[in-house]
């Protein structure tokens, strides 16, 4: 079943020097001496208490430590004690875990699973800790504990997507200096791992985990334990046989096959158990269709050419007719640098016109090759000179909940963490606030009569700031204000915004107001303010269904169909650019000046696209904003699909960012182009003057098959577990041009039971017919199917159909967090894409 046939000699050929490209490049970043030898900082813990631990970055840089004592060689204090990874619990649905952290409790975190470091005080942790020590400010531990809270020595290490680390340095030491050393770390580790495949990657970060000894070998049980972790069942018995076998044919005997397995023998041996497996591995099937298995002569094709790559594949298979030859020449020199298991390989290091099949799939599989056309994907500065009504703006919906919308925490934290997903449309509830004791008004933010904690309005404006004295070329931020405060605390609000954000907040003038929208390019680095503009208004978002009444615990309704009249506070209303008004008939809203704005429930899409009457709105929706926003139902902080808003030409189509549901994934795939800026330019038939319908492309059938993945994760990238059962549902998100509903298709693979490092999937192709080609979304999700219960989610990629690229294609897999960080950094899919378009005649 498995022949394995290397030899010493090819494995000392393989991997040389000895240390990874990674490695490599990390040795040559200089960090301060204090950080490899351990810096003494404050760490806040899930109950916002502070505890003293040492911040250590270990000598070959690829891992961050958090001990109480020192580390040496991966032991705290030199001793036997091996260091044991203790990490926060995920976040659920409802709020956050809060027990208190074991006194001993240790940390480390691999380099690769580290997603941003954020300066500054902005996170659940954080607040916790403010909140306490506000609380019990009489004790003595808490006035020392409010003195360290201070935010210029305050950060947070953002790893694996949503967990964080929350550390404040000493007074001795300087914050920035250490920052900048691990930021150094963390930009030289995401260049250097171009330079391999995911095989050597995805070892190197579980590496240090399996190596608990810290031998640098890997014997069979721990060889057993690695093979778990990357999804490969074997019975001990084949493993045991495999191991002898190996290590006889590269030359270890009895002796040195105890002591274990070096790196670079270890990532051969997962390359050998992938490439003699019994199936037709998919990339045989490519090589063999396009390339032709034997030569003319009658020999094995063991290498193609840079000419046969260009013409067979780039021009006739993948259609990328704009791709010259020297770019080929230029691709196959990256490629033969390449940090890959290729053991066999007929092609030298010299021979760089020519590639071999270890590294064709390397090229398949690599981002160079992926779905997402990159052209789409790469920011377009060009093209944000237009009026802000010309985009689809990434947009939350009540961005402080944590949770649910009844009980959970609200928290400043989400407000970065969406910032950071690509969101430019933050919703911000204000309500009066604070106690009898405060000499100043205190607007606080949360969800209205219910049990969710409250946030002061300024935290949320202060962390905002932050951002952008970090990020001072964001496109503008948009901050929707639900306004239910008492004129006074209007008025505060008004003072702190213009304190806080000085110059970054947009006030608008008489020009501004009596012309079209600015551009995304004339507000760069600017806050503007979603409101009302008028003393006397109608409440904003008062158009809901009598089934959107949602009743609490207490009886109160969250929302209602009755009108309620709140007078703005002058100083607020002057700072507000897009002005909030009832929506009645299109006709009369149309002549509205263009800074004015209607907003409604996912129920009221439906209803106002009935009879084609959504070319009114698409109308509308070229100079004028809207926003959508879910269902007063949605208690449990769903989402609903955001395809049909984004036909009618909607801006801000409002998603509940804390709840990872294909909607908000459909989300992330849509913002993913432009850079991720968070603007995306409405394609061409919502942006004319004329009957828009006249401008549809015709349908479109759509043709996907899905080979294999590789190198997929445990759930949630758990680090133990039994062997994903791993399957791929295929979906289209669409709307009709019939009758303009939201559409939805969907199919779904056979399982592979026991294999997520490298399934196969046989006979999972899917054809599918595009409606409407602008709007429409592709999503590919992996599943582990659970005997019982829930079937787990793995990761999931979305693809607008107008950024999907023919051919085979590798599909980037992001987690729930809409991130490639830790175990998900390898996470991939291979597969065949067929696109027959057609256009309309008019």
């Amino acid at each position: 079943r498995y022949p394995l046939t290397t030899t010493s000699v090819q494995i000392e050929q393989f991997f040389s020097p000895m240390k990874t490209c990674v490695e490599t490049a990390l040795s040559d970043v200089h960090v301060p001496e204090k950080l490899l030898s351990g810096v003494n900082v404050l760490k806040v813990n899930t109950n916002g208490k502070i505890q003293p631990r040492i911040l250590t970055l270990s000598v070959d840089k690829c891992t961050i430590f958090i001990t109480a004592s020192k580390v040496k060689n991966g032991r705290l204090g030199g001793g036997s004690l091996i260091l044991k990874p203790v990490l926060r619990k995920v976040r659920s649905l409802g709020g956050i875990d809060t027990t208190e952290e074991p006194e001993n409790s240790e940390l480390m975190i691999d380099i690769g699973s580290v997603d941003r470091i954020q300066r500054g005080q902005n996170t659940l942790r954080f607040e916790i800790a403010r909140r306490t020590s506000d609380k019990s400010c009489r004790s003595p531990s808490s006035k020392r504990q409010s003195k360290q809270l201070e935010p210029n020595k305050s950060f947070s290490i953002i790893f694996r997507g949503e967990r964080t680390l929350d550390l404040m340095t000493l007074p001795e030491d300087d914050r920035d200096e250490i920052l900048d050393a691990i930021d150094n770390v963390i930009s030289t580790y995401q260049a250097a791992k171009v330079n391999a495949c995911n095989d050597v990657l995805l070892l190197r970060y579980i590496w240090l985990d399996v190596d608990k000894d810290h031998s640098n070998t890997i014997n069979l049980e721990e060889l057993g334990k690695i093979l778990n972790r990357i999804n490969f069942k074997i019975s001990k018995k084949d493993l045991n046989s495999l191991y002898i076998k190996f290590g006889r044919n590269i030359g270890l005997d009895k002796s040195k096959r105890k002591v274990g397995l070096s790196f670079k023998q270890c990532v051969t041996f997962l390359h050998m158990i992938k490439r003699d497996t019994w199936q037709v591995k998919p990339v045989n099937e490519i090589w063999n269709q396009l390339f032709g298995e034997y030569r003319s002569t009658g020999e094995l094709r063991t290498k193609i050419s840079a000419e046969m790559f260009l013409k067979k594949f780039l021009h006739d298979k993948q259609g990328q007719h704009e791709v010259t030859i020297d770019v080929v020449r230029g691709v196959f020199r990256q490629l033969n640098q390449l940090e890959v298991a290729d053991v066999n390989s007929k092609v030298s290091r010299q021979e760089e016109n020519y590639i071999d099949k270890n590294h064709f799939e390397a090229y398949l599989l690599s981002k160079e090759n992926d779905i997402f056309d990159p052209l789409r994907e790469e920011f377009n500065e060009k093209s944000m000179m237009e009026p802000i009504s010309h985009y689809w703006i990434n947009s939350s919906h009540n961005t402080y909940l944590v949770g649910d919308q009844l009980q959970s925490y609200s928290s400043v934290e989400m407000y970065m963490n969406a910032l950071y997903r690509g969101c430019r449309c933050l919703e911000i509830d204000i309500w009066d606030g604070g106690d009898k004791n405060d000499p100043d008004p205190v607007p606080i933010v949360y969800h209205g009569h219910t049990m969710t904690t409250k946030i002061p309005f300024i935290d949320i404006i202060k962390s905002i700031k932050v951002f952008l004295n970090f990020h001072p070329n964001t496109y503008p931020i948009i901050l929707s204000l639900e306004n239910h405060c008492s004129l006074p605390y209007q008025e505060a609000m008004a003072d702190q915004l213009t304190n806080t954000l000085g110059t970054s907040l947009f006030v608008p003038d008489e020009d501004i107001l009596n012309g079209e929208l600015p551009s995304p390019e004339s507000l760069k680095g600017m806050v503007v303010l979603k409101g009302r503009r008028l003393t006397e208004v109608e409440e904003e978002e008062f158009n809901f269904d009598e089934n959107d009444s949602v009743q609490t615990e207490e009886g109160s309704l969250l929302r209602s169909d009755r009108k309620v009249y709140v007078k703005t506070a002058p100083q607020l209303a002057r700072l507000t650019l897009l002005h909030s008004t009832p929506y009645k008939k299109w006709k009369k809203s149309i002549l509205n000046p263009a800074h004015y704005m209607h907003s409604f429930s996912e129920n009221s899409i439906s209803r106002l696209c009935r009879r084609h009457k959504s070319t009114d709105w698409i109308v509308y929706n070229q100079k004028h904003m809207s926003r959508t926003f879910p269902s007063g139902k949605r208690v449990d902080s769903s989402n609903y699909n955001p395809v049909q808003a984004w036909a009618t030409g909607c801006q801000l189509v409002a998603l509940n960012f804390q709840t990872p549901d294909p909607p908000l994934r459909i989300n992330d795939g849509r913002f993913r182009e432009n850079g991720g800026c968070g603007y995306v330019l409405k394609p061409e038939e919502l942006l004319q003057d004329s009957d828009p319908e006249q401008f549809y492309p015709g349908p479109a059938q759509l043709y996907v098959r899905v080979l294999s993945g590789s190198c997929l994760p445990k759930p949630k990238g758990q680090k133990k577990g039994e062997c994903i059962d791993s399957y791929v549902k295929v979906a289209l998100f669409d709307v009709s041009t019939k009758n303009e509903k939201a559409v939805m298709d969907c199919h779904t693979t056979n399982i592979v039971n026991d294999n997520g490092f490298f399934p196969i999937w046989r006979n999972a192709e899917f054809h599918f017919t595009v409606q409407n080609q602008s709007v429409a979304m592709l999503q590919l999700t992996v599943w582990d199917k659970d005997v019982g219960k829930p079937h787990d989610f793995i990761a999931s990629a979305a693809i607008p159909i107008s950024c999907l690229r023919e051919g085979y294609r590798s599909v980037q897999l992001f987690d729930s967090n809409n991130t490639r960080s830790g175990p998900f950094d390898f996470a991939v899919l291979l597969v065949e894409i067929k696109f027959e378009r057609t256009l309309l005649e008019i």
